[in-house]
């Protein structure tokens, strides 16, 4: 079961309480408190793991807690600290505060500051903190209270409920309507091997594939699911759909240039960049082509050639990726598009 998109309950371990104890040892009278301190409660911390694809484990397990402190003892010996809870979530999973009767809308999520951003293999952060011990008597005493009872419970650790959604980072996305050829030409042009079947029906999740480029580069692009009119309101996977299209570094529109399924090609993709720009004007700024899929299909020429003079300054690519037609020139041209990590990265420097 894919799940991108969950709330969980996460609690800190609570710090051990401090111990009331004196001396006790022969040929030593009145030795005096030797009360130790109670022990630090356990942190909860989320650490990226490229090797998790989505968060099935917290849907399973939406109670997240770390152990408590151990109390002190005798012969001034704190108490055993807390271990930390470590819970290994996907590369992209974004973590917002959540009321405990309702999950937030999606309107105030996007409007919302999230709490972390987990973007890198690797990467850790506390989500709650584990309450610090108590203190045992033996600094409560003094020369006028050689003897003191005092100790102070340990300190309750952090808790809160939280909301986790998933969004997959990929160099490119795949975006288009249902039954568009998506799922083929991912299995065309990398190892990935979604769903396809001789009817019609639509990708659920995102799948993400490795795909080799020229000059020994790698690109990860992600199959997304299929978007319809509304998307931008929910309608349909709506958001499900949008959320992960976010993290795409350039966007690929694939249309069912033949219109097989009855819509006109033109009409698909400007609804496309429509609902793609009424969900996040930032994303109608970045880079993306067109793949015009199903060229073995009749009409496919003459819809080409009408999306061509009507989009004369967007790269149109004709490809069949059922037949495996146009594969090379569609790596060649996202080798060019994507921007190239060591380009950047010498720019920075």
């Amino acid at each position: 079961m894919f799940v991108d998109r969950v709330k969980v309950s996460a609690q800190a371990g609570n710090g051990g309480r401090g111990c009331v104890s004196f001396r006790r040892e022969k040929f030593v009278p009145k030795g005096g408190p030797d009360g130790g301190d109670g022990g630090r409660g356990g942190d909860v911390i989320l650490r990226a793991d490229r090797h998790v694809d989505n968060l099935a484990n917290l849907f399973y397990e939406p109670i997240i807690k770390a152990k408590n402190g151990g109390h002190g003892m005798g012969k001034k010996m704190a108490g055993r600290t807390g271990a930390n809870k470590v819970v290994k979530v996907p590369i992209g999973t974004i973590v917002w505060q959540a009321e405990k009767e309702k999950r937030p809308a999606s309107t105030l999520e996007r409007s919302a500051v999230p709490i972390v951003d987990l973007v890198r293999d690797e990467q850790e952060f506390m989500l709650c903190r584990g309450g610090a011990g108590g203190k045992g008597n033996v600094h409560f005493k003094s020369s006028r209270n050689r003897a003191p009872r005092q100790y102070t419970e340990g300190e309750e650790g952090e808790k809160g409920h939280f909301l986790f959604e998933l969004r997959t980072i990929a160099d490119a996305g795949l975006a288009g309507y249902p039954n568009a050829g998506k799922s083929t030409l991912l299995r065309k042009i990398s190892a990935a091997r979604p769903k396809v079947a001789a009817y019609p029906f639509t990708t659920l999740h995102p799948i993400v594939g490795v795909m080799q480029l020229p000059g020994y580069r790698r690109a990860t692009i992600a199959d997304i699911p299929g978007l319809i009119e509304g998307a931008h309101q929910g309608l349909g996977l709506g958001h499900e759909f949008l959320r992960h299209i976010t993290r795409c570094r350039v966007l690929v529109f694939v249309i069912d240039i033949a219109g097989s399924e009855g819509r006109n090609p033109i009409e698909d993709l400007q609804n496309l960049r429509q609902e793609i720009d009424l969900y996040d004007p930032a994303l109608s700024s970045r880079p993306w082509l067109v793949v015009a899929n199903k060229m073995d299909l009749t009409d496919a020429e003459t819809n080409l050639r009408a999306m061509q003079e009507r989009f004369p300054k967007i790269t149109i690519i004709p490809i069949s990726a059922a037949k495996g037609e146009g594969m090379a020139e569609l790596k060649d041209t996202l080798a060019a598009t994507i921007p190239n990590d060591k380009d950047v990265a010498s720019k920075a420097i």
